[in-house]
């Protein structure tokens, strides 16, 4: 056996990990953009307690994919002019099918994927089948043959007359060459840090999948409240306009005054403000929810479930503490993203390791239809480094800080996860004791209305009193629906807390 050179090179693998380790900073830095690992994690989102709408409120929202991924979607079918009806649970399913966030975090983990079976690759054989053919021309009088040698040879060897220096051939040639790594500490941990990026990229997808639910749910639900605000502000409207056809009849009476009637159309007029900021309010939801679910902003939809309210049986901190560690893909996430590290010094360590390596190929060529004897070759390697100690040092002290790095925000996940479950486990608690005031609220405010109207129709007093009323019950009314709004973002927030949302956001939210 001859041994020799072969064609693997120990150079490439520190440019392999390097390229393993630039992917764990990009998968990172996905990972920190998608909610992983950071405080965008657990999103609470903070309803401003609005007692009434207006019109420059909702103008300048307008959210969309540009400024969070999860905002858009891949949207397949142009509108229709069908109805959909759209319950929470199809709107999620739907998230989990076109939504972009999702989506390219999916393209994430399949290039990790790609990574991981490239680094198989290593040192798995490489067996190629070639053939080549070709036409040669050669000029022998180039090589030597000049017409005065071939005289001064010809008086020893019998040359044909009108010998041609200008020779062709045809050549054809099949070979079939072999190649493998048989040992090699470095390619190995190259591939197990391959296989710990792939998990990164696998916990980065399920991170993605709790924020399409979280953040479709979060739509759905703001719809809804919109939806309500909306009802809330045209029965407003209805009772204006018989609050204004009746001040006439009691002027006229003699039991009304002028005043009353222009307070009672200033009243019926800015509720029908109310009513127009509701509709663009609500309209503009629905849009973004179309946008998160892979539909066209145009089409029509009929949400189909009703605003879910259910008090929260609440577990210990310690209890969502624990299922946390155990469920959180940001805090397994960063697990594999320190396995990854630690696979990627132990193979820049391994570099001073020796490698064995064996390749050889067989190849039959035919010279102008003449078949000749073949050729092979069988090169094995033993290769010893001798001295890279600066560069194998520069990439374990990388390598030993990134390590170091990512320790420390496990550190610190550990303890924000607890600091979460507690604060989320509060915002529930306090949500809950909101939503019981805001409901005793609306119940007062009704009454002192209703009572108010008696005493105007009856001539007691002017509609003051009456329009005073309609403004508590609307701001009331208004409270409840975002205080019943914030109680179960709030509960969704304690199941991201919990690691829990794409599995349980249905017990969570009462369905």
């Amino acid at each position: 056996m001859k041994f020799a050179p072969q064609s693997y090179s120990r150079a490439r693998l520190p440019i392999f990990l390097a390229a393993l380790s630039l992917a764990y900073f990009s998968a990172a830095a996905q990972a920190q953009l998608s909610g992983n690992p950071a405080d965008s994690e657990i999103v609470r989102p903070v309803v401003p307690n609005i007692p009434r709408f207006s019109l420059q409120t909702y103008v300048s929202s307008n959210p969309s994919s540009a400024q969070n991924p999860y905002y858009g979607s891949i949207t397949l079918h142009e509108a229709t002019d069908q109805t959909i009806n759209l319950s929470l649970d199809e709107a999620i399913r739907r998230g989990f099918e076109f939504n972009l966030g999702l989506k390219q975090a999916e393209a994430n983990e399949k290039a990790s994927h790609g990574q991981r079976l490239e680094a198989a690759q290593l040192f798995l054989p490489d067996i190629r089948l070639n053939s080549s053919i070709g036409v040669h021309q050669f000029n022998l009088e180039a090589f030597g043959f000049t017409p005065g040698f071939i005289a001064k040879i010809g008086t020893i060897f019998p040359i044909p007359p009108n010998l041609s220096l200008i020779t062709k051939a045809t050549v054809a040639e099949g070979s079939v060459s072999f190649k493998q790594t048989l040992f090699s500490f470095p390619v190995f941990d190259v591939f197990h840090a391959a296989s710990a990026l792939q998990k990164v990229s696998h916990y980065s997808r399920m991170t993605a999948r709790g924020e399409v639910v979280q953040q479709v749910a979060t739509a759905y639900l703001r719809a809804l409240a919109t939806e309500s605000d909306l009802e809330n502000a045209r029965e407003l409207e209805k009772a204006d306009r018989l609050l204004f056809d009746h001040a006439p009849e009691l002027h006229n009476a003699g039991v009304g005054t002028n005043l009353d009637e222009l307070r009672a159309h200033v009243q019926w007029q800015t509720q029908q403000q109310q009513v127009i900021a509701a509709e663009n309010a609500h309209e503009k939801s629905l849009i973004l929810l179309r946008r998160e679910i892979g539909l066209a902003p145009s089409q029509p939809i009929a949400l189909t479930d009703p605003t879910p309210y259910s008090e929260l049986a609440l577990n210990t901190p310690e209890e969502l503490r624990a299922l946390a560690y155990g469920s959180r893909q940001d805090y397994l996430n960063l697990l594999s993203q320190r396995d990854e590290a630690r696979a990627a010094k132990a193979g820049y360590q391994h570099q001073r390791w020796p490698t064995l390596s064996f390749n050889g190929y067989y190849a039959a060529p035919d010279v102008a239809g003449v078949g000749t004897h073949g050729n092979f070759a069988a090169i094995g390697k033993l290769s010893f480094p001798i001295f890279r100690e600066a560069q194998i040092r520069s990439d374990v002290d990388i390598a030993s800080a990134q390590i170091s790095a990512v320790n420390s925000q496990l550190d610190d996940l550990t303890h924000r996860i607890d600091q979460q479950v507690r604060a989320s486990l509060l915002d529930v608690q306090t949500a809950q004791k909101l939503v019981v005031v805001a409901r005793s609220n609306v119940e007062l405010a009704t009454q002192i209305l209703s009572d108010e109207t008696e005493r105007y129709n009856a001539g007691l007093d002017t509609n003051l009193p009456v329009v005073q009323a309609q403004s508590s019950l609307a701001a009331a009314q208004s409270n409840l629906v975002q205080s019943e709004l914030q109680y179960n973002l709030v509960k969704l927030g304690l199941a991201r807390s919990a690691g829990v949302i794409e599995l349980q956001y249905r017990l969570y939210l009462g369905k």
